[in-house]
C-alpha cells in the first residue's frame, strides 16, 4: 500500500510544496522560511514517524499568517489524500505529551467531519517574534482538509515554546496511532461502513 501523497499550492499570498509518506521513518525536509515552525513541523514528522517535506514562500513582508495556514491547507490535503478511503485504519487516535512544566492533550478522529475544539492559554503572544495565535489557524486549516475531528488541549504550562511543542509532539503521536492499521480488522472504521 502506498499512503502518500504530493500537494501543490500557489496562490498571489504563498506558494508551497508539500508531500508526505504516512509509513515514513520520522524525516522532515523543511524550509518554510519560518524557522519556529520549521522546529514544530518536524516534531509531527519524527513523532509522527512520517516523511514530510514542506518548501514555502509567502509574503511574510505582510506577516506570517497566509504562509502557516496555507502550509495547514495542503498538510490537511495531503492526508485526506494519503489516507485514501480509510479501510483497515485505527481511525481514532490521542496522545499526552510532557515537557517540563507544560502537559498537552491532542486527540483526533478521521470522521469525515471537519472540526476543531482548540483550548490553549498561552501566558504570552509569542515565541520569539512568532505569533502564537497563527496555530490555531493552522490547526484549523488541517481539521477543515483533512476532514478530521480535532481537539487540543494544553492541561498546564507556563514557558509558550514548551507548550506548543507539547501539542506539536502530541498531534504526532495521536496522528500516527489513527494512521495506523489495524492488524483485527481490515474494512471501514465505521458502522456506517464509508467514512
Amino acid at each position: 500500500m502506498n499512503r502518500t501523497a504530493s500537494i501543490d499550492r500557489s496562490t498571489n499570498e504563498t506558494s508551497i510544496h508539500l508531500s508526505l509518506n504516512l509509513d515514513g521513518l520520522g524525516n522532515a525536509e523543511l524550509d518554510t522560511s519560518i524557522p519556529f515552525l520549521d522546529h514544530m513541523l518536524d516534531q509531527i514528522a519524527r513523532h509522527g514517524l512520517l516523511d514530510l517535506v514542506v518548501k514555502a514562500k509567502g509574503d511574510r513582508e505582510i506577516d506570517d499568517h497566509h504562509t502557516v495556514e496555507d502550509i495547514g491547507i495542503c498538510l490537511g490535503e495531503a492526508l485526506r489524500q494519503a489516507i485514501g478511503n480509510k479501510a483497515g485504519i485505527l481511525r481514532y487516535g490521542h496522545s499526552y505529551v510532557p515537557l517540563d512544566e507544560a502537559l498537552s492533550r491532542v486527540v483526533m478522529d478521521f470522521s469525515g467531519r471537519p472540526g476543531l475544539q482548540y483550548h490553549i492559554d498561552f501566558p504570552k503572544e509569542k515565541v520569539g517574534d512568532f505569533d502564537i495565535d497563527l496555530f490555531k489557524e493552522f490547526f484549523q486549516a488541517v481539521s477543515n482538509h483533512a476532514q478530521i475531528t480535532l481537539h487540543i488541549d494544553c492541561i498546564r504550562g507556563d514557558n509558550n515554546h514548551h507548550i506548543i511543542e507539547t501539542v506539536f509532539k502530541a498531534f504526532g503521536r495521536a496522528l500516527r496511532m489513527a494512521v495506523s492499521m489495524d492488524d483485527r480488522h481490515s474494512g471501514i472504521p465505521s458502522t456506517k461502513g464509508s467514512l
